[in-house]
This record gives C-alpha cells, sequence and structure tokens, in this order.
C-alpha cells in the first residue's frame, strides 16, 4: 500500500467516525486548532513535535498525516531526518523501524507534489 492511498483510507475512516461522534469528533478537532494555533513554538515545530511521537507510538497513519502537513510547510528531508534521529535516540530499536517509514513516506509524498 502506498503512503498516498494510506492517507485517504485514514481520511475516508475519519469522516465515518466524525459521522458516528460528531459532537467528539468536532471537539477534538478544535483541541488540536487550538494547540496548532496558540502557544510559542510555529506550527511547523509541534508538526515536528508530532512526527516524533507518531514514530514513537508506531502509528503509521499518524506518520501519513504529519508527514504531509510538514511537506506543506516546506520540511526538508535533512529536517525530517533530524527529527527522526531524536526519536531513534528516544525509542530505540522499534523508533528506528518506524523511522525509515517516515522517511520513506516523506520520500514518496514530497515527489507527488513535484
Amino acid at each position: 500500500m502506498t503512503w498516498q492511498t494510506k492517507l485517504d483510507n485514514t481520511r475516508n475512516q475519519l469522516r465515518g467516525l466524525n459521522k458516528m461522534i460528531p459532537e467528539t469528533t468536532r471537539a477534538f478537532g478544535l483541541l488540536g486548532k487550538t494547540v496548532k494555533e496558540g502557544g510559542t513554538l510555529d506550527f511547523k515545530t509541534k508538526e515536528f513535535v508530532a512526527l516524533g511521537i507518531a514514530v514513537a507510538k508506531q502509528c503509521e497513519a499518524c506518520i501519513a498525516l504529519h508527514v504531509e502537513a510538514l511537506i506543506k510547510t516546506g520540511a526538508s528531508r535533512a529536517e525530517i531526518s533530524d527529527v527522526l534521529a531524536m526519536t531513534l535516540q528516544m525509542g530505540g530499536g522499534p523508533a528506528m523501524m518506524y523511522a525509515a517509514k517516515a522517511l520513506e513516506c516523506y520520500d514518496e509524498l514530497s515527489t507527488q507534489g513535484s
């Protein structure tokens, strides 16, 4: 399965969840908006943190969503790799496996817009 397919499937799954529990998902969306727009860190930095957590938690759908967001901010492959290095330092071997997936996701999704 490609990373783009994973993104599409994730969005379809979330639409179904939104229909079943709209108030809850709307509240979660508001939390995300508030966190991403408020505070002292910029959006790109917060997405780097989210990517590190996604790798550490081994959530492929999260990796795809946060890599896509980072590509939109102009994040480079080198910046993504630096975040993945820190994630490896904190997460060990399992994080290494998902860091490789995150870099593969970046490579695939960043070439689609070119």
